[in-house]
This record gives structure tokens, C-alpha cells and sequence, in this order.
């Protein structure tokens, strides 16, 4: 039924895009051969306006157009529904780049290999490297728990989903019925931040402790989706983000601006570099990582030794 729709809509929308004239709705019943199947004149009409609504609503430009004779006709100029010519400098199109290659390892590998080739004839040049100034890591986010494509699509869909979970001090898994919020990637682990239903309250669930499938609900949700900076901050709290210390950082000037909005004070040191105190907490040699040579770690030292560990794992690959 879905692909016959979609099939009836490509083709009314590609009849009011090839005419330079407006079409009557008896042309446009000719002209489309789902109407032509059309029970009578009134399914006919209910299904036509229909169609022309969800045309609209998904954005093409419908004009109705009333001629001398009283006869009302429709048409979609191609100059009103035109878009204009991406252009991209080449910081846009690096960024855009880069954001596709953050998912060469996740289900969405090849929507984003080909959104880049679409960048690439956009005008993000072949030779483009975001990472080539300072050899920095390489971006990707490893998406391996089965649980994610489909809990992703139910964010997108605001579908409630079915899946059991095990806690980290729990044997045993134990079912949850969750109004999913959002995806977020945490020092390299994936969570979910949505509603529990049972427990009447937010909840946060790391992706590698469910087990089994994750099944959809059709019902709708019963609490409100707050905003998406609200919920990383909540995943940054039950994944243990806490702060009870700080570090002391060198970091590349122009560099880091993440870090700088977290530090409690920073200090110019000259030759493009500045010194940062740093909330030192859970994580912290993990995300410190994440901007390779832009940083180095002056103590404590046992910080130091854990991202010095980090980056001899990354280079063994």
C-alpha cells in the first residue's frame, strides 16, 4: 500500500512539473493511472486532494490556477520549485566531509558514503583532509550493538520500544517499555535517554546491556521529549561524568574549544600553546584523546599515564 501511494505521488507530482499549462482534474485523472482504478468520481476526488496535500506538505509548490471559463486547473511551476545551487567553501565542505566519515563503521556506511561523493561534486575538493594540519585521529563512531538501527528509527519516529535490559550489578535481564528520546556517544559507548514507563521517570540505558531484539510500540508518547542539550547532559551524569578534581593541560592554541568551555582557568604559554586546568573526573582520559596532539597532559600523572595508554592502543590500531 506504501509503495503504491508513493508511486501515485511521484507520478501526480511529475505531471505537474513536465506542464506549462494548468490541468484540470479530469486531465490529471487521465494522465495518472491509480485515478484511472478509481471507483467513482467521488473516491476519485477524496484520493486527488489527499495526494495534493501530502504534495504540499512534503514541499512542492502547487499553483491552482482558475481560467476564463469558470475551470479550475493545477500546476507546479519548475521555477518555484527549483533549489538553488549549493555552494560550499572549503571549511563547509571539510566539516560536511568529515561528518560523513564519522559513520564509516556504523550501519549508515554507505548513506554517508554517498552523501560524501554528493559533497565531493558540491566542491569539496579530493584532496580535502580535516585531520592532515595536525595528524590528528581519525573520526568514527563504532556502532556494533544490534540495538542501534532500530532504536534509532524510533527516535526518529517517536515509537515507543520493548527491550530487555540488563543492569551492570544485575544477573539477569529485565524488560523495559521506553519512550526513546535520543542516540547519544559517550567516550566511545552508545546510550539511549528516553522515558521508562514503569518507573514513571528519565532513565538512561547503555546499548551494549540490552539483550535480545528491540520491539516497537504503535502507541504514542506520554511524556514530553525535552530539549536535545538536556539529554546529553543527562547521559554525561549517569554515565559517571563526575568531577571531584582537576587536571592541568597544555592544549594548542585555536585548538579544543570544548575543553576551554569546561576549564576553570586557562593560561597563555606562547609558541601556539595555552595551559588549562580541567573538572577531572570519570572519562576525562578518554575524551582527552579524542583531540590527539592538540593536547598534552602535564599532571596528575596518572592521567597522563592513562591517555599516554589510550594513544599507544590507538597506534596498534
Amino acid at each position: 500500500m506504501a509503495i503504491a501511494k508513493a508511486e501515485r505521488l511521484m507520478n501526480l507530482a511529475l505531471c505537474l512539473l513536465g506542464t506549462r499549462r494548468p490541468l484540470s482534474k479530469r486531465e490529471l485523472r487521465e494522465s495518472v493511472e491509480a485515478y484511472l482504478e478509481a471507483g467513482s468520481d467521488d473516491s476519485f476526488n477524496r484520493m486527488f486532494e489527499r495526494d495534493k496535500d501530502d504534495l504540499r506538505e512534503l514541499g512542492l509548490v502547487i499553483e491552482t490556477v482558475e481560467s476564463l471559463d469558470g475551470e479550475i486547473g493545477y500546476l507546479a511551476r519548475r521555477d518555484s520549485n527549483r533549489l538553488p545551487a549549493i555552494t560550499l567553501d572549503a571549511e563547509e565542505a571539510a566539516a560536511l566531509g568529515l561528518a560523513a566519515k564519522v559513520w564509516q563503521q556504523a550501519r549508515l556506511a554507505g548513506a554517508a558514503s554517498g552523501a560524501l561523493q554528493k559533497l565531493r561534486a558540491a566542491g569539496l575538493p579530493e584532496d580535502v583532509d580535516p585531520y592532515e594540519a595536525h595528524g590528528a585521529l581519525e573520526p568514527r563512531i563504532p556502532v556494533h550493538e544490534a540495538a542501534f538501527e532500530p532504536l534509532m528509527l524510533a527516535c526518529r519516529d517517536r515509537r515507543p520500544v520493548v527491550f530487555d535490559y540488563r543492569k551492570a550489578n544485575a544477573a539477569q535481564p529485565e524488560p523495559r517499555l521506553v519512550e526513546p528520546w535520543a542516540l547519544e556517544c559517550w567516550r566511545g559507548h552508545w546510550y539511549l535517554a528516553g522515558f521508562d514507563r514503569d518507573r514513571g521517570a528519565e532513565r538512561v540505558f547503555r546499548l551494549s546491556r540490552i539483550t535480545g531484539k528491540v520491539r516497537s510500540r504503535g502507541a504514542r508518547f506520554t511524556a514530553p521529549v525535552p530539549d536535545v542539550v538536556t539529554v546529553r547532559e543527562t547521559v554525561a551524569s549517569w554515565a559517571g561524568e563526575t568531577a571531584d578534581r582537576s587536571a592541568l593541560i597544555r592544549l594548542r592554541t585555536g585548538a579544543g574549544y570544548p575543553l576551554r568551555a569546561k576549564a576553570t582557568g586557562v593560561r597563555e604559554l606562547g609558541d601556539g600553546w595555552d595551559e588549562l586546568e580541567v573538572p577531572y573526573g570519570h572519562g576525562l582520559d578518554a575524551w582527552l584523546v579524542e583531540f590527539g596532539p592538540d593536547v598534552v597532559v602535564l599532571e596528575p600523572a596518572e592521567l597522563r599515564a592513562d591517555v599516554v595508554d589510550r594513544l599507544r592502543a590507538v597506534a596498534k590500531g
